[in-house]
């Protein structure tokens, strides 16, 4: 629907699946790794904490590198928002804790019935739900974004002003 959208891929689940491929002694010191990945200062040090990752567990634990440097575009892509969005950007589970309440009653209801029905269940946990949601950081850099506006080491960048010849 939106081609020009880019992929951004959530550092929790993609932690987890990272850890999941280690056996447990390694899983501690590996998850310090992968933080000092997505917690980085700037895109270039997070590609420098990639290779570091890759040069201690690349050889004996190749599955859990390669989910992490496969997809490495895709992982980093929120050091091309504002810093103050960013929290917002590494993972999904605001989007999964949005509806996490709708699961878990349909889940105890075991479905809704009708479609109507369940149309009115989820409105209604939506609207009773979304006052106790976290708001966006820095809401008015959101319509920069959506203009298209660049930003660098999660700053705006200016576009250089024409100079006359």
């Amino acid at each position: 629907m939106f081609p020009e959208t880019r992929e951004q891929r959530c550092w929790v689940h993609r932690t987890a699946n990272v850890l999941d491929s280690l056996p447990k002694s390694a899983q501690p010191g590996a998850k310090k790794a992968v933080q000092d990945i997505h917690h980085a200062e700037d895109c270039d040090h997070a590609k420098a904490a990639v290779k570091t990752f890759t040069q201690l567990y690349g050889a004996k634990f190749p599955k859990a590198v390669k989910k992490i440097t496969d997809n490495e575009a895709e992982l980093l892509a929120f050091y091309d928002f504002p810093a103050q969005h960013w929290i917002h950007l590494r993972t999904t589970n605001p989007i999964e804790s949005t509806f996490a309440t709708v699961r878990l009653r349909t889940k105890v209801t075991r479905g809704a019935g009708s479609r109507t029905a369940a149309l009115t269940m989820v409105f209604e946990l939506v609207e009773s739900t979304q006052a106790r949601w976290r708001a966006v950081n820095a809401p008015h850099l959101v319509a920069l974004v959506r203009a298209g506006a660049r930003f660098q080491r999660g700053r705006l960048v200016e576009r250089p002003e024409a100079r006359a010849a």
